[in-house]
């Protein structure tokens, strides 16, 4: 009988949601909680370093966000255009072999790169997917209790001038590709997605299962004229945690509409709707063991607000204090994102 995959298709993850995320669904699959899942998602430009990475071969750091992780491996790059996959996999009690199981990642990749007419490979001493223009995918894994995280990064439209910035995977002079340099055009990320859970359900000899975002979201960022961001306490009994204004979404409304409604609920702010401004900024990120997908809007007030029951206190930051506060990364960067959108000052 066939084993269940869950695939997670999450979209932009920032970084350090994307390890919280794996962290909280290892411990649910060894608890038995949740079936094997592979998340499918794309990273913001970051630089990650492996337990055998070499602080030397990060080139040129500025612009990235950088991150030392307990996977295996040297150097890597994440960015826009790469495909980004953390199999969470229970290998007991039949496959709890590490070779084996690196193997079968870079299986997947191979079986993907050949349905786009590419023939990538191999190379003895090299971990990852390799073509004759150079690496296409890269592999960096971790194993606890025979469970499984982090997981490889395939190229389709990665900009890859952006991998000047490291030596890549610790290998002087190595080349990188991607599906585009190599076929002259990008498919649609939605639709190379979808050939990766086909061939990892193939390769794990498993049943696929696509699982939707359970929460829609939206957060909002309030700031006075001065640039202060408003910042709320969650009661005790809904965490206790400083966040700005989030929501989740109910029936048949827009995320604009969610966001108009939120301030006014939790705050008593009364902006117009064309005052509420999007940031073009969506992104997952798990909550307990759901995930939500959340849009980010940022809007200009006056005054001091009105509580709702949901938050204890408040208080006006300034955007470090803000940043060293918010529990959550992808929150971090919506405050970083409205400051900038509405001019408002550290």
């Amino acid at each position: 009988m066939p084993k269940t995959l869950h695939i997670r298709r999450l979209g932009r993850v920032e970084y350090q949601d994307g390890l919280d995320a794996q962290r909280m669904l290892v411990e649910a699959r060894a608890a038995g909680l949740v079936p094997d899942t592979l998340l499918l998602l794309e990273h913001p430009r970051v630089i990650t370093l492996g337990r055998g990475a070499r602080r030397e071969h990060v080139l040129r750091p500025q612009g990235f966000e950088i991150y030392e992780t307990d996977r295996g491996g040297d150097v890597t790059y994440h960015g826009p255009g790469q495909i980004v996959g953390y199999p969470i996999l229970d290998l007991k009690p039949d496959r709890k072999d590490v070779r084996k199981y690196v193997a079968s990642v870079e299986e997947v990749m191979i079986r993907v790169a050949a349905s786009y007419g590419i023939r990538s490979e191999r190379v003895q001493g090299r971990v990852g997917v390799w073509t004759p223009a150079g690496k296409l995918g890269a592999i960096g894994v971790h194993i606890s209790r025979w469970i499984t995280s982090h997981g490889f990064a395939f190229n389709v439209r990665t900009d890859l001038s952006d991998f000047a910035a490291i030596v890549p995977c610790g290998i002087s002079g190595a080349s990188v590709a991607s599906l585009e340099s190599l076929c002259g055009t990008a498919p649609p990320m939605a639709e190379v997605e979808q050939r990766f859970a086909a061939a990892a359900a193939a390769v794990w000899e498993s049943e696929a299962f696509e699982v939707p975002h359970e929460i829609r979201s939206v957060s909002v960022t309030m700031l006075r004229e001065d640039g202060r961001v408003l910042l709320l306490k969650r009661t005790p009994d809904k965490g206790g945690f400083w966040q700005i204004l989030t929501g989740t979404m109910e029936q048949g409304e827009s995320p604009l509409q969610t966001a108009a409604r939120e301030i006014h609920e939790e705050t008593a702010f009364s902006p117009r709707l064309d005052e509420v401004r999007d940031l073009d900024y969506v992104h997952s990120f798990a909550i307990g063991s759901k995930f939500a997908l959340e849009t980010a809007f940022a809007v200009r007030v006056e005054g001091e607000p009105t509580l709702s029951d949901e938050h204890d206190d408040h208080r006006w930051c300034t955007l470090e204090e803000a940043e060293s506060l918010l529990p959550f990364a992808g929150l971090r960067k919506a405050v970083g994102l409205a400051a900038r959108f509405l001019g408002g000052r550290p």
